[in-house]
């Protein structure tokens, strides 16, 4: 949503301009790390505001390292925005993927070229085109993740950014 987006931005601004923080860890709410887009959003007229594009472009330029805690499912734009991150943990339970293309729509937030530069093309490739959700384990077989716990991941995404 615009709101979330927003509060993205915001968040990482200020985390950006203030010396006492050292790393950043992005989250979801209630066990699940973000859904993507609202697809119902696509047809209304296009409303001012911040796009995720610049925002996971934000994320990525960061000078300090920024982590995601995944949880549940990071899908479409939530793991766009995961791709953006420097480093990203995951729940043992936890899916990822680029689904909107079943509903041919490519991923708009340049997840078509920071996949690829994480996990090689040809795994990228079958991600892009197929849509299928991928369990965390495969997820970190293919680098797309640096760590899967099955304890709480917002902590265990903490103890990285501080090691980091």
């Amino acid at each position: 949503s615009l709101a979330v987006l927003q509060a993205l931005e915001d968040g990482l601004k200020k985390a950006d301009e203030d010396p006492s923080v050292k790393a950043v860890m992005i989250c979801g709410e209630n066990g699940k790390f973000s859904a993507g887009a609202d697809i119902r959003g696509f047809s209304s007229p296009k409303s001012h505001g911040v796009g995720l594009a610049p925002i996971v472009s934000l994320i990525e330029s960061s000078e300090k390292p920024v982590v995601a805690a995944i949880e549940g499912i990071a899908l479409g734009g939530g793991l766009e925005v995961a791709l953006g991150c420097h480093y990203r943990v995951a729940h043992v339970k936890a899916r990822l993927g680029l689904p909107e293309v079943t509903l041919g729509l490519l991923p708009g937030a340049e997840g078509t070229q920071r996949l690829p530069r994480l996990i090689g093309v040809p795994a990228a490739l079958d991600m892009i085109t197929t849509g299928k959700h991928i369990p965390a384990t495969e997820a970190l077989k293919l680098g797309l993740v640096d760590e899967i716990v099955e304890e709480n991941t917002t902590e265990a995404a903490i103890r990285l950014a501080n090691k980091v």
